[in-house]
């Protein structure tokens, strides 16, 4: 039961992290990629 919160949790924080990278960077950073790529990458700086 707690991967599945876990599972969820990270789910929702790639979006949020997603739509964060959206408005911030613009075109320039590709959301197609996937917002929850940034949980295991440092492509966030």
């Amino acid at each position: 039961m707690g991967g599945l919160i876990r599972a969820l949790l990270a789910l929702g924080l790639g979006v949020l992290g997603s739509l964060l990278v959206r408005l911030i960077g613009g075109p320039a950073n590709e959301p197609e990629q996937g917002g929850w790529r940034m949980l295991s990458g440092p492509d966030l700086r």
